[in-house]
């Protein structure tokens, strides 16, 4: 089996070497290290060159002529990729060693298994890692209280749990996630995760394989929470699809969440792809659960929901849905 990595670089010289070398040093070797560069100006491309010269036939480095930013340039990695399994690496963060071998063998013991997702710690800017709760937690949290959960209705009707950095996944799959559809604040490790789990083909691993990086110029945040109870609480009420059960907080956080979701998928539905229809009956099943927790919402929280629906029109904050 042959093993590939994409992975994506711009003026990344400050992290990129902890990156590489956690690559380099997996207890199972990849093949191929697939790097797209999005024109860096710092020393990025020399710090490359240097592991290329020291690692013969194992990097295969690529340059881009303009800037295609970050899902565009990952669609290019990927699709330079020869691999039978394609592993998403960001520059920045570091991949705990038995990553590769641990996911390999996940694959090879569930053959239904297209695409494949883990935990993660949290670390900042010097690689210290910070002990915090993240929205990776939610369906081992879920399982520990026996809630039934399901990936696709998690993703597409709440909120994105896969991240592509922690993502690998088989380039069988590649005709059904390329080309990468491009919309405000919508990136490719969900799309991936969406097309994956609407087959039933995604899975997300609660073992801990990648050191996830928080520092001031990454594009995506808003993962990690203090490792406090009442956090704990938000996670499992905003991922229990059908808990109707949620203090007065964690409602307003939920209701947005599906608002959001409900908006992603119309435009979704929008574009011209090959997944269309499932957009379409995305849409008609959060309008119904947008509406069931308004109501739950406004019965549990009478008085409140009021001020705060006299707020929200000020405001304009979680209004109704709009097509």
């Amino acid at each position: 089996m042959k093993i590939s990595v994409a992975l994506c670089t711009y003026n990344g010289e400050k992290f990129l070497k902890e990156q590489i070398d956690s690559i380099l040093n997996q207890t199972m070797k990849v093949n191929e290290i697939v790097i797209c560069d999005d024109i860096s100006t710092d020393n990025t491309l020399s710090l490359l060159d240097d592991y290329s010269n020291k690692n013969l036939n194992l990097f295969k480095i690529y340059k881009n002529e303009i800037n295609l930013k970050s899902v565009k340039n990952f669609e290019k990695a990927i699709e330079l990729c020869s691999g039978d399994i394609i592993f998403l690496s960001d520059q920045d963060d570091i991949w705990v060693e038995n990553k590769v071998e641990d996911y390999v063998n996940h694959f090879n013991n569930h053959p239904n298994i297209n695409v494949l997702a883990s935990n993660g710690y949290c670390i900042d800017q010097n690689s210290n890692v910070h002990e915090k709760y993240a929205f990776w937690d939610a369906p081992q949290f879920l399982k520990d209280l026996n809630i039934e959960f399901d990936y696709y209705k998690i993703i597409t009707h709440i909120s994105n749990i896969a991240t592509g950095a922690s993502m690998a996944f088989r380039k069988s799959i590649v005709p059904e996630i390329l080309p990468f559809p491009l919309m405000n604040n919508f990136h490719h490790d969900e799309w991936i995760a969406i097309i994956s789990s609407s087959t039933n083909s995604f899975d997300l691993l609660n073992k801990k394989y990648f050191y996830y990086r928080i520092h001031d110029n990454q594009q995506v945040g808003g993962i990690f929470y203090e490792k406090k109870i009442r956090r704990k609480k938000m996670i499992l009420d905003l991922f229990d699809v059908e808990s109707s059960n949620c203090i007065f907080k964690n409602y307003k956080n939920k209701i947005k969440k599906i608002g959001l979701s409900f908006e992603r998928n119309y435009n979704l539905s929008n574009l011209t792809h090959n997944h269309q229809e499932l957009f379409k009956k995305n849409i008609y099943s959060i309008e119904n659960l947008y509406n069931f927790n308004k109501i739950k919402f406004r019965k549990s929280y009478p008085i409140k929901s009021f001020f705060l629906s006299i707020s929200d029109k000020i405001l304009n904050k979680r209004q109704e849905l709009n097509k």
